[in-house]
């Protein structure tokens, strides 16, 4: 049996792939114990892993929860079932490393959830996303019902999850939900690499602590959030990398950053 999730390192990026292409890469018990795995070593990694892109095996993205698992449970389990989902996306959402979903195909309830608990969303032209829930009876139960709204406001949000609408990856991208849209999974790879490359190209630390600061600020009042963003600027103040930038500007050479 393969494994529920792969994952590699290439340079700074690691790459994790949903590997259950049969169930359109339904997030099954096994799946979310995998995943959870690589996401705690991912965020213990930040010197050799400083971008992370998250796809799926198959024409599908992750259609999110394992129905057919679902089907075998008591009221008890389920609780269970979707309080780990949480908990493994919630650990994505709190990488210190920037996150991008390659959304390569379907993305729906779960699937969805997960690509909105990372930085940024890139899908194939062709890709259908939705929260689905409440067309099975249920409403958004990883996060959903907080994060859209958080990014597209809860007029736009209410009416998806509402309607339980599936839209194309050209309308996602209309409403904000998309950072891009690709014409085929070779043109998604090279925009999700282009993005990761950008942000390689920056102090890894002082990345970090940008994403820190906006992630933080996001959920507090203007003051509270001015104070955290100077916290995550003072954490920067003391590293090689901004004397290594310095000393690049001087000599008028790009920077070499180490991450320290």
């Amino acid at each position: 049996m393969s494994d529920p999730v792969l994952w590699e390192r290439r340079g700074h990026v690691g790459y994790i792939r949903l590997n259950r292409p049969e169930s359109l890469n339904a997030l099954s018990g096994d799946m979310l114990a995998a995943l959870g795995g690589i996401v705690e070593a991912i965020g213990q990694s930040t010197r050799e892993i400083r971008t992370v892109i998250i796809s799926g095996e198959g024409r599908a993205f992750c259609a999110g929860a394992d129905l057919k698992e679902r089907r075998t449970m008591d009221e008890g389990q389920v609780r269970s079932s979707v309080s780990r989902i949480r908990e493994v996306l919630a650990a994505i959402e709190r990488l210190p490393q920037p996150t991008i979903a390659a959304i390569n195909g379907f993305a729906f309830g779960g699937g969805l959830e997960l690509a909105l608990c990372c930085d940024f969303r890139f899908a194939v032209r062709g890709a259908q996303l939705g929260l689905t829930e409440t067309g099975l009876g249920i409403i958004p139960g990883a996060g959903g019902t907080q994060r859209l709204p958080r990014l597209l406001g809860p007029g736009k949000a209410k009416e998806l999850i509402l309607t339980a609408r599936k839209i194309s990856a050209d309308k996602a991208c209309e409403i904000g939900l998309l950072n891009g849209v690709a014409d085929d999974l070779a043109q998604l790879e090279s925009s999700c690499g282009r993005l990761a490359a950008e942000m390689l190209a920056n102090a890894p630390l002082a990345v970090y602590q940008a994403k820190s600061a906006i992630d933080r600020g996001l959920d507090t009042d203007l003051q509270t959030g001015m104070t955290l963003e100077w916290a995550a600027y003072e954490a920067t103040l003391t590293t090689k990398d901004r004397q290594e930038a310095l000393e690049a500007f001087r000599e008028k050479r790009p920077p070499r950053f180490t991450g320290e």
